[in-house]
């Protein structure tokens, strides 16, 4: 009796060459369902209508199609068990030998700005599911395929094998079908998680189940040192993010470039805002060294690098504005890993491509990130949401006798926008929307703070000077004011807050408390 395969799918990738060659090469008969069995019709292939071979017709408008024993049957028996074959026989049911499926586009459907949220719900599949579940449970005695690019690997086992197929190879396919359905039910959940329903029952912002699935878009040659594996996944079918960024040149990303590349994203975009003049930041292992606002870009780029040019060396670089020539031309003067912008002008391209190992990437949407920071600890992981909170100046509260000037409370927030993403404890003098001096990660705020005065040096008279977190004692205002700072950004929040402002007030500079810390760990 001739082999009997079962394809069902929505994405008819090379299925219809895929089909033909099951009938001529391997003389399989194909039953099939709704719109797959058509297209295998009109290509002239001889195919069963599941209806048909069930004695069954469609029900509820194509809803009940393949839940039925005479499919589920032909799955799930195991030929090596007399019994089962016997209730094969006993029910005149044929057993399936491949079954070839994928599943209703939930996630494109999703994806569409307009969609509503019974399209969504309509287009969860029901049978498919079913089917991968059951074949792959079922993998000892028949073969899953849930993707168009298994399809040669399945034809080319059957040539080597004499028109068998391998336990090893079956048993891959049955995890990607266990992944696919997966991947498949995560996207669902986590639509219905973020639906206002949902939400609005939920104490706990965050759900009481968390999960997330990717496809892996790239093996890196390997993690933050060489003996560590690394690969790159992409989260959903669309590609967004990094994944959606284009590479307009240079060498492979690595798992570092792209830990540095999301840093300088975070930072980048905390100045989108049109608002905003032409900024640029450079990093160095996730932390800001120069960070800069200018009346173009190339002198934003000049002075974020004259703010600490040394670091800058080997660095990462992120603009707000589209990539120019002369910006172009200066960043080739130095030797940087990667430089992102959301576009590139076509001189500026031309430009750099003479660098061939500079990574040159545009991200358009450099503003779009993740809603939660998720890190893994032994036997579990944590997630927060993302620190995206708005900075409103308004609401700060300037806790000293000395009233900042306009121009104060601006640089104070540039200040504040930039301390936010360098690593606790962390301190950020900066003048003229200029970082000066950058201290980060020191097991104290004394530490980080002598670390940017003394990189800041006669340029931090007049600056001023912003901390992640509350000062505990006024020791590091009496440093800040000795080097010539005058005025701070702070969360304030400490048992002590009122022996650094009274600091403050002794010395005469500006202190403002912002009611929210920014710890980056």
């Amino acid at each position: 009796m001739a082999r009997l395969a079962l394809l069902s799918t929505s994405d008819k990738t090379g299925l219809i060459e895929f089909a033909r060659q099951l009938v001529q090469d391997f003389e399989f008969d194909l039953i099939s369902s709704g719109g797959t069995a058509k297209a295998l019709k009109d290509a002239g292939l001889p195919v069963t209508k599941v209806a048909d071979y069930t004695g069954s017709p469609e029900i509820l408008g194509g809803r009940v199609k393949t839940l039925h024993p005479r499919i589920h049957g032909g799955i799930l028996a195991r030929r090596d068990l007399p019994e089962d074959i016997a209730d094969l026989q006993n029910s005149d049911i044929r057993p399936i030998d491949l079954v070839v499926v994928n599943l209703y586009p939930f996630e494109q459907t999703i994806a569409k700005p307009d969609v509503s949220y019974a399209d969504a719900i309509e287009n969860i599949d029901i049978g498919g599911p079913t089917l991968l579940r059951a074949a792959a449970k079922n993998h000892a005695h028949l073969t899953v395929l849930c993707e168009p690019d298994q399809y040669e690997g399945y034809l080319q086992e059957m040539r080597k094998n004499q028109g068998e197929v391998s336990l090893a190879f079956r048993q891959v396919c049955a995890q990607k079908a266990f992944w696919h359905t997966a991947t498949y039910d995560q996207a669902i959940a986590t639509y219905l998680v973020n639906q206002p329903l949902v939400a609005s029952l939920e104490d706990n912002p965050l759900p009481p189940r968390f999960g997330m699935a990717g496809q892996q878009k790239q093996a890196l040659r390997y993690g933050e040192n060489p003996h560590q594996t690394a690969a790159w996944y992409q989260v959903g079918l669309t590609p967004t993010g990094w994944a959606a960024a284009k590479q307009l040149q240079g060498k492979e990303l690595s798992y570092n470039n792209l830990v540095d590349l999301e840093a300088a994203r975070r930072i980048i975009c905390e100045f989108i805002d049109p608002e905003y003049p032409p900024a640029a930041a450079i990093l160095k292992h996730t932390n800001p060294c120069g960070v800069a606002f200018g009346n173009t870009l190339v002198e934003a780029y000049e002075k974020a690098l004259a703010a600490d040019p040394i670091s800058a060396f080997g660095g990462i670089v992120a603009v707000n504005r589209p990539l120019d020539a002369a910006t172009a031309t200066e960043m080739k003067k130095l030797f940087l890993e990667c430089i992102v912008a959301p576009s590139c002008e076509p001189e500026a391209e031309e430009l750099l491509q003479k660098k061939s190992k500079l990574r040159v990437l545009t991200l358009p949407d450099l503003i779009s990130g993740p809603k939660q920071v998720i890190k893994a600890i032994a036997g579990g992981f944590l997630v927060q949401n993302t620190d995206d909170a708005v900075e409103n100046p308004s609401e700060w509260q300037v806790v000293t006798k000395k009233q900042p000037t306009e121009d104060q409370l601006q640089e104070l927030l540039f200040a504040w926008k930039v301390v936010k993403h360098v690593k606790s404890n962390a301190i950020v003098v900066t003048r003229d929307r200029t970082t000066l001096g950058v201290g980060a990660g020191q097991m104290n705020r004394v530490g980080a703070a002598k670390i940017a005065l003394e990189q800041a040096g006669e340029k931090a008279k007049g600056a001023v000077l912003s901390s992640d977190a509350f000062f505990p004692f006024d020791d590091s205002v009496r440093t800040a004011v000795a080097a010539g700072i005058e005025a701070i950004v702070q969360p304030g929040g400490s048992l002590r807050d009122q022996d650094s402002i009274d600091a403050a007030d002794e010395l005469g500079i500006v202190m403002v408390f912002t009611g929210m810390r920014h710890f980056l760990h």
